[in-house]
């Protein structure tokens, strides 16, 4: 993968079969990646990327001061949230289906006796999957008049890079399991802000207006969003 040096930052630059170029700057440590056309000059890529070098390090400034989780064991007593409030884990163990409660303060895992902590984790996984789906059906109903797009499918997983995603011509949008776990007024964020990106693919002046009059407190959203823990490892591409 080719590299420009914008003076101590390495850039990382994709050739991809697209129409516009793309910066992003990735966790956990900040490095930073250009996806541009194929037809596009070096020269032009790195005039971009130094255009937006202030940004380039605010955001990997926050990026090193976001708090990480302390890694899961799927155990009692363990913390885990859902739509931003705590809960402390119970695992029962029961020849009944998995299942997962909330019950008050607690979420009451049950599981097959013997069951290890990486299905215990797919389970919970695959609940906060459901969490998102359910969240989804008013969420759209809601705002894909208002944005004036439609949804044609919807793909919810594991991301580890970015909250959501979208495909402008599939009219596809791709949410992060993560999103459960935090306040509902996060996953509304993310959802407007995927909504958009399908009038506008980037984080031009027009992407920022269309933001301001759909949800004009978007940036405290985000800001919530951006302060919260995230998983504790080492995202790929």
């Amino acid at each position: 993968m080719p590299q420009l040096k914008l003076g101590d930052i390495a850039v990382d630059v994709v050739l991809k079969d697209i129409k516009n170029i793309h910066l992003s700057v990735h966790p956990p440590t900040g490095r930073v990646r250009i996806s541009a056309p194929r037809r596009m000059r070096i020269e032009t890529i790195h005039a971009f990327a130094a255009s937006r070098l202030d940004w380039i390090r605010v955001q990997q400034a926050r990026l090193l001061e976001q708090e990480r989780e302390t890694p899961r064991e799927y155990v009692d007593r363990e913390s885990h949230y859902v739509w931003g409030r705590r809960y402390l884990l119970k695992v029962l163990e029961s020849d009944e289906p998995a299942s997962l409660v909330l019950n008050h303060s607690d979420m009451v895992l049950t599981v097959r006796p013997g069951t290890d902590a990486r299905k215990r984790e797919a389970i919970v996984s695959g609940w906060y999957r459901a969490q998102i789906r359910a969240a989804m059906i008013p969420l759209l109903a809601k705002w894909q008049p208002i944005v004036g797009v439609s949804v044609e499918q919807l793909f919810v997983q594991r991301m580890k890079t970015k909250w959501g995603s979208c495909n402008r011509e599939a009219h596809t949008i791709r949410l992060n399991t993560e999103l459960a776990k935090k306040p509902p007024e996060c996953l509304e964020y993310v959802v407007v802000h995927e909504l958009t990106h399908l009038l506008e693919p980037t984080h031009n002046s027009r992407f920022v207006a269309l933001m301001d009059r759909f949800m004009p407190k978007w940036r405290f959203h985000r800001e919530v969003l951006n302060r919260l823990p995230v998983r504790r490892e080492e995202w790929e591409y």
